[in-house]
């Protein structure tokens, strides 16, 4: 990546993403709110189109009104960094041109794979219908349960950033505290209004009458398929969440039960508080399970005192862009499980944009669904999951979604599998390179001493003879000055 556009994408994280944000209101010509959202979530390279007639004036206007806490974005050297890439465009691609992100999943025709996720983004009518009209395909709605459930104040907690963002999530809630017929009136409902949505209900009950109970009521309601709940990490009922989730043979039972009584897709949704997720996921399939989505949290503690409920604290869920790669790693596991052949996956876990989507769907998903980003950013993502996905086919040349979904499975192999007989060493790229030195503190400190640092030009050395080609200095470094040799068999 060049250095410009570490400054650019550094620059437009800075953007509050301002409900109305003065920053456009004040740009007559333009929309550079929605200029720094193309960036922050990975389509760059159209972001022009949405400033394109604003005139200099314009764009100081905007920064004019910026209200940052800090300083204002500097929009116009955002701008100018990207006019400078040959790779930036200033048109969006004809949506007639686009690539159809459309997918079946366990038999229901979905028009794109992006879903919203069973959690607090999905527990009302409103909400669901605004996420409808922003663009997402589906929604597996709240959790319904027979049990009253009663919820803590607070609830939520978050890891963050030094930028105040948050990478990892927590939260203590457990499933809808809406009566169920309210519930079901809702999915209903939903259904008549937007027939070409898909509306999942999720499901969980405590004995095999409650969830056969549920099932048949979800299924009067008119929806496209079921989601059984057998994750949730914070359940205070035994015999409720992921404490049947870690059992096969409760797996298997409850999944077999649904199956028994309604005619619609059932999706066994897996907890990854399990060493081998696979195990519940193999109850379920012997079930005749539709689908399986996963994961859901993980379980976790955070010590912040905001989160402390009546000065006391829990083990609770823990969700974001922190566990997108666990998330992965277990929808892995599923994938290339030979026993699960032709069950469908459905991937959760820290999706933010068009390229986390991606990485699920070309390690086997036929849909993902989001939770987290959406509490934190808003139902407008799926603006940036949409566009970029779509130009990400039609730059490949594929005109079908279908195409891609598990293409990256066959380069995963087993740790003795992986070739030990050749190296790749970095190399340095003297005109991006600041001399920070970072590198050479990491490599010194935390791996095998093999960069020279030269402090009067204040430029890196790397010591080919000491140099293991584990490449911490590429990770380390701020500005992507390190490149890569070819990869040449290893020295004897």
């Amino acid at each position: 990546m060049k250095m410009k556009n570490i400054h650019v994408l550094e620059e437009a994280a800075r953007c509050l993403m301002c409900k109305d944000a003065p920053c456009s209101l004040a740009c007559k010509k333009g929309n550079p709110a929605r200029f720094l959202r193309a960036i922050r979530f990975g389509n760059e390279k159209f972001a022009l189109s949405w400033i394109k007639d604003c005139t200099a004036k314009d764009l100081e206007n905007a920064e004019r009104e910026c209200i940052h806490y800090d300083r204002p974005v500097r929009i116009r050297e955002v701008v100018n960094a990207l006019q400078k890439d040959e790779f930036c465009l200033s048109e969006l691609p004809s949506k007639g041109m686009a690539p159809s992100l459309a997918i079946e999943f366990c038999g229901i025709k979905c028009e794109n794979p992006f879903f919203l996720a069973s959690s607090a983004v999905s527990t009302n009518y409103d909400m669901v219908a605004r996420a409808f009209d922003a663009g997402w395909a589906g929604v597996v709605y709240k959790t319904i349960c027979i049990q009253d459930i009663k919820e803590v104040s607070p609830r939520f907690d978050a890891v963050k950033d030094v930028t105040n963002e948050f990478y990892g999530f927590r939260n203590m809630e457990q499933l809808s505290e809406n009566p169920m017929d309210v519930d079901f009136d809702i999915l209903c409902r939903l259904k008549k209004a937007y027939p070409t949505k898909v509306v999942v209900a999720s499901i969980m009950g405590q004995t095999e009458e409650q969830w056969i109970q549920l099932a048949i009521m979800s299924e009067k309601a008119g929806v496209d398929a079921i989601e059984l709940n057998f994750s949730c990490p914070q359940m205070r009922l035994e015999g409720m969440g992921s404490d049947v989730g870690q059992d096969p043979e409760l797996v298997n039972m409850y999944t077999s039960c649904v199956k028994k009584h309604v005619s619609i897709p059932v999706i066994a949704k897996m907890t990854p508080n399990i060493t081998h997720i696979s195990q519940p996921a193999k109850g379920a399939y012997l079930a005749k399970a539709d689908g399986v989505s996963a994961i859901n949290t993980i379980k976790s503690v955070t010590m912040n005192s905001h989160s402390d409920v009546s000065g006391k604290k829990t083990v609770s869920g823990y969700s974001g862009r922190a566990v997108k790669p666990l998330a992965l790693r277990f929808i892995l596991e599923l994938a290339q499980d030979s026993e699960l052949k032709g069950l469908q996956l459905s991937g959760i876990g820290g999706i933010e944009n068009w390229q986390d989507a991606l990485e699920f769907i070309q390690l086997g998903c036929r849909n993902v669904q989001v939770c987290t980003a959406v509490m934190q950013y808003g139902n407008r993502i799926i603006e940036d999951m949409i566009l970029g996905l779509s130009n990400y086919l039609a730059e490949r040349g594929i005109d079908n979604l279908e195409d891609i979904v598990g293409e990256e499975l066959p380069r995963f192999v087993s740790p003795h599998d992986l070739d030990r007989e050749t190296i790749v060493y970095p190399r340095v790229n003297k005109e991006l390179c600041i001399g920070c030195g970072r590198c050479y503190i990491s490599c010194q400190d935390g791996g095998h001493q093999a960069i020279e640092f030269n402090t009067e030009t204040r430029l890196p050395r790397i010591n080919a003879n000491r140099c293991v080609g584990c490449h911490l200095c590429r990770l380390v470094c701020p500005t992507g000055a390190f490149g890569v040799t070819k990869r040449i068999i290893k020295k004897k």
